[in-house]
């Protein structure tokens, strides 16, 4: 081998390192009450930082799934198949509860745990969190119909991952998918066309054609159609009890940017057999907290590629060498590094404070129910927005190494922008915050008495909530500038959660450059003055014991 051939100043492999040594992630679930999850946190997070883990992820994004709409002889059979490493990612992440099993947990903070947990193992792979996201979410709407949330509550809680194709009560474990989005409406859902007739025997039969149903292969779907009463919603399993197919056809898989281990389709139903949820006409109503539940998940989904990105950014500074000393040590450097920290711990902060909130509303808590409408509105879209951006910076701290394959850099950026589309694009989720202000006023009062938690404890904190309070009492064309004012409000609710909570250092720096207004538009122009060294090593990865 030719001495040109040496390897140096490479970085090693990111792998051996705990996932769970997050401090922002492990506060919030002791704050929620639910210490009692940090052992397997701490067993998943050291997973999660395996290179076996990695792989998993490779393989399922690199081996995309493949239709078969025929057996061999002719037969329709609308089958997807996957590589063998989704399902063991499915396999872990039902095993440790990451779908519906917070639902039958009576433990305190069991949605935080559970909220936890689908952050940490989605910094391995985030496609398969889509039909994990999908199954937590359909219990609520189940709840509308509690004959059928007793028949199925408890497979889609099941800890087996139970795939193919078979009849759902003569399976271990469900898992449940969203078949909503048609051609001509897109977010518009009261514009979908699909029918559903009363077939005389307490189902429906559903003819029509779902543009984007993600996770064709799940057991059951909710679905939006038009029934003699209105918009309604509907349960469809793909096995009948019977035992015969369903009348769902998978017409062709989608060919998207990211998200590629995943499978998303394109469904006709031919008179399938469908079961009502809730009332004929209150399709929306009915469905609604199944979209705030995987509004969560899109929250989390792009806390923990936040996460995953900047600690992947700190690893390479620390060990590739330029100009003379490692990256970690360049000034410039650190300061790129260390705005990529603070906005990772700012989401993460925020998107457990909401799961926290979900724990609370489920148990009553009024108050908390009212700012959870409007803070995951608000949260979800400014969260899931700075995700890209954020991709694109860890990236760029890797250099060329970042824009190859195999550093997985480019999946990580590929994926950023789906959860940003995903229930309710940028436009979809700010109007949302917008209307909830408007209809639910309790839901501004709740939402500023958790600003009012951190009163007083910073004077560009106390700034930034008054100026909100003049922007909100301005109505002058404020859907034209909902944007701007959501925007305020998301990074108002995360510096008062960090003044609150956060270490020191964290929150004067976030206070300083997003509410101070010291900081440009790259990442990377945080104000002098910031202690970079706290906020690094914060997020850098921690070794794995044991």
């Amino acid at each position: 081998m030719p001495h040109t051939h040496e390897v140096v100043n490479q970085v090693p492999p990111p792998y051996g390192h705990d996932v769970a040594e997050d401090p922002a992630m492990l506060a919030a679930v002791r704050r929620a009450g639910a210490a009692w999850v940090l052992p397997e946190l701490h067993g998943l997070g050291r997973l999660a930082g395996t290179e076996q883990a990695a792989e998993w992820g490779r393989l399922a994004n690199e081996n995309e799934p493949v239709l078969r709409t025929h057996d061999r002889f002719g037969h329709r059979i609308d089958e997807v198949e996957f590589h063998p490493a989704w399902h063991q990612l499915m396999t872990v992440a039902v095993e440790h509860g990451l779908h519906a099993a917070p639902w039958q947990d009576a433990r305190p903070g069991a949605h935080t745990a559970r909220a936890a947990k689908f952050y940490l193992w989605s910094q391995v792979e985030a496609g398969h969190g889509c039909p994990i996201s999908m199954t937590y979410a359909a219990v609520p709407a189940l709840r509308a119909t509690p004959e059928l949330a007793d028949r199925l509550e408890p497979l889609l809680a099941a800890p087996v991952y139970d795939f193919g194709l078979r009849e759902p009560h003569g399976k271990r474990g469900l898992i449940a998918g969203m078949s909503m989005t048609e051609k001509q409406g897109g977010s518009d859902v009261r514009a979908n066309s699909t029918v559903a007739l009363p077939a005389g025997d307490g189902t429906y039969h559903l003819t029509g054609h779902k543009w984007f149903t993600s996770a064709p292969m799940s057991d059951v779907f909710l679905t939006l159609a038009q029934a003699p009463g209105g918009l309604s919603c509907f349960l469809l399993p793909r096995v009948l009890p019977d035992g015969t197919r369903n009348a769902l056809r998978i017409q062709r898989l989608k060919d998207k940017l990211g998200n590629r281990s995943n499978a998303s389709a394109e469904l006709e139903y031919e008179e399938a057999v469908g079961w009502l949820v809730g009332e004929e006409g209150r399709g929306v109503r009915t469905i609604i907290e199944m979209v705030n539940m995987t509004r969560l998940d899109c929250t989390l989904g792009a806390a923990a590629g936040m996460r995953l990105g900047a600690q992947r950014a700190i690893q390479h500074a620390q060990h590739r060498r330029a100009f003379g000393t490692e990256l970690i040590h360049q000034p410039l450097m650190r300061n790129v590094l260390a705005d990529l920290a603070l906005e990772s711990e700012a989401a993460t902060t925020v998107a457990l404070r909401l799961a926290e909130s979900t724990d609370r509303s489920l148990g009553g808590d009024a108050q908390e129910s009212a700012f959870r409408r409007l803070a995951l509105a608000v949260t979800k879209y400014w969260v899931c927005k700075r995700g890209p951006a954020h991709a694109a910076e860890a990236l760029e701290c890797l250099g060329g190494n970042g824009y190859v394959e195999e550093s997985g850099m480019p999946r990580l950026y590929r994926e950023a922008p789906l959860v940003s589309i995903w229930e309710g694009s940028g436009n979809v989720a700010a109007l949302d915050a917008l209307r909830a202000m408007a209809r639910s006023p309790e839901s501004v009062e709740a939402f500023f008495a958790e600003l009012s938690g951190a009163a007083g404890a910073d004077r560009r904190l106390d700034a930034a909530v008054a100026e909100l309070q003049k922007q909100l009492g301005d109505q002058a064309e404020i859907e034209y500038r909902t944007r701007r004012v959501v925007e305020a409000m998301a990074v108002t609710l995360q510096g008062a959660l960090l003044v609150k909570h956060a270490e020191p250092a964290v929150a004067d720096a976030f206070c300083a450059s997003r509410l101070g207004g010291d900081h440009g538009a790259a990442f990377g122009t945080l104000p002098t003055g910031v202690d970079t060294e706290a906020l690094i090593s914060r997020a850098a990865p921690v070794p794995a014991q044991g």
